[in-house]
């Protein structure tokens, strides 16, 4: 029964990263095997499966609004002539790609996660880095890998407030888990700007450059982000709250980033005089336009989103008007689908385009062409979300069932815990990771597993803050792996159909992650 369990992971694996089939025929016959063991297997009736597949359908709805929204952003931008005039603005501060990667992908992807998650970041950021020369598989694979640090707090707190709602609610226990996460990322996080460089060097590099030379000058400076993201990120969740780490830790890093290299701190020559770039194109922009005013739908959108997320009377307003979640479907309280749509990233990106168009050409002529040109755009990516969607709810909602067993990823985790909870500290960021890949959340992926989590942690005499930590930390790195985040980051830059490829570059540096976790964890267990 674990392979029948364990099926929702292996298939989307064999199918996409190694028969290297699209994401739309892949996570098609994913779906439909995992259907066939959920009701031969699980014995799930029939109108659970049926309201399973409604879920899945309806959940689609707001993570296709959001992806609408960027690419509404792209190709307005586009329009307005914005993205060249931030692509030579970024080559005022660095040509060099190494250097912009960690401050386009790493640390303002990082400030989205913050104000935003939903797998908005990777949507957002991949365009810029196209516009800035990366390739769209580059663009990609870093935007994915370079989501995960700051996953763990995702916008403001949710993975913990709402992941480890069904541990305990109390500030004081969330606030100790955030604080374990920051103290474990100090060992953890802190080589993800490094991995960041690798992978841009050695995968996406020019044939005939020193891929090691390329790598190595830029370690020094690399490990200085690193180091400054997890200490303001340690600072703020000693001080302040575990909800601000993802929003002040980027931000302030990205201010000491610009102003090391500005100082040229930590940066060899070569940085400044012979920039390191895989592209041929010549940035020259005659566009007259401000860069505050290039910027202002990014300013506008991450505002709105910070004031969203923060003034609670307003997140109360648009909470609860022009709700369109579908709760209790086909009568199953468990099976709900939320989608607060003017709270909705999708939205307030939508707003941005609309305020952008408004401030940079003083029209909204261009709205309504661009929209009706990305919403068709957008057919093979609804399909693909659909179904991979269909894989992951049967997946989760496999509790109701009439064979007395428990949810598939319940049983999983329940017979790795029988045999490996001696090292689960270990195995612990890897569950977390699990979670992700399915559901692609940090929040659901800790909603699923964070009871028993803390459960194999106080059997095996390990600290549940420890644990938990770990499992966010993995979750948050799953989020590199999870197909439909591929799916939806793919179909942004038009690279439908490659989501195999993909996934056969994050899952190294997803893996590498979790275990780092999970080492530096073991050795904490050593001194606690």
């Amino acid at each position: 029964m674990i392979l029948i369990a364990l099926s929702a992971v292996i298939l989307p694996l064999v199918l996409l990263g190694i028969l290297n089939m699209p994401a739309t025929k892949g996570m098609s016959i994913s779906a439909f095997i995992v259907l066939l063991e959920g009701y031969f297997f699980w014995k799930m009736p029939t109108n659970v499966l049926l309201a399973s597949i409604f879920q899945s359908i309806h959940k689609a709805l707001p993570i296709l609004w959001i992806l609408f929204g960027a690419l509404m952003m792209l190709n307005i931008l586009q329009h307005t002539g914005a993205i060249e005039r931030i692509n030579a603005g970024f080559h005022t501060i660095s040509g060099d790609m190494r250097l912009q990667v960690l401050l386009v992908a790493f640390l303002f992807g990082g400030l989205i996660e913050g104000v935003s998650g939903f797998g908005t970041p990777a949507m957002v950021t991949a365009p810029l880095m196209i516009a800035l020369g990366f390739s769209p598989m580059a663009a990609v694979t870093l935007a994915l890998v370079a989501d995960s640090t700051p996953a763990s707090f995702g916008a403001v707190g949710t993975p913990l407030t709402v992941g480890l709602s069904n541990v305990s609610e109390k500030a004081d226990f969330l606030n100790a888990i955030g604080q374990r996460i920051t103290q474990l990322d100090l060992f953890a996080g802190t080589f993800m700007p490094l991995i960041l460089i690798l992978m841009l060097t050695f995968l996406f590099g020019k044939k005939n450059s020193n891929h090691l030379k390329d790598f190595l000058t830029l370690v020094p400076w690399s490990l200085f982000i690193g180091i400054v993201y997890s200490l303001f990120a340690l600072l703020v969740s000693f001080t302040i709250s575990y909800e601000f780490v993802a929003i002040l830790a980027p931000f302030a890093t990205i201010i000491i980033a610009i102003i090391s290299i500005k100082f040229k701190f930590l940066l060899p020559k070569s940085v400044f005089e012979h920039p390191w770039t895989t592209s041929t194109q010549t940035v020259k922009s005659d566009n007259k336009m401000s860069l505050l005013t290039a910027w202002s739908p990014y300013i506008v959108v991450i505002l709105m989103l910070l004031a969203t997320r923060t003034i609670m009377p307003l997140k109360s307003f648009l909470v609860n008007n022009v709700n369109l979640s579908w709760k209790n479907i086909l009568g199953f309280s468990q099976i709900n689908s939320d989608w607060e749509f003017l709270y909705s990233p999708g939205t307030l990106l939508t707003i941005a385009v609309l305020i952008g168009l408004l401030i940079q050409v003083k029209s909204l002529k261009s709205f309504l062409p661009t929209a009706k040109k990305v919403v068709f755009s957008m057919k093979s990516t609804a399909l693909a979300l659909i179904v991979t969607l269909i894989m992951v709810q049967i997946f989760t909602n496999s509790e109701l069932n009439s064979a007395n067993l428990p949810s598939m990823p319940m049983y999983i985790a329940k017979i790795i815990s029988k045999y490996l909870s001696s090292v689960w500290i270990i195995i612990a960021p890897f569950l977390g990771q699990l979670g992700s890949f399915v559901t692609g959340s940090t929040t659901v992926s800790t909603l699923t597993f964070g009871q028993i989590q803390a459960d194999i942690a106080t059997k095996a005499g390990v600290g549940t803050d420890l644990v938990l930590a770990a499992q966010l930390i993995g979750a948050a790195a799953g989020n590199m792996i999870c197909v439909h985040n591929i799916v939806s980051v793919s179909s942004v830059v038009g690279l439908s159909g490659q989501e195999g490829n993909i996934l056969r570059k994050t899952v190294v540096p997803a893996l590498v992650y979790g275990l780092l976790v999970g080492i530096v964890g073991f050795i904490f267990t050593l001194f606690m």
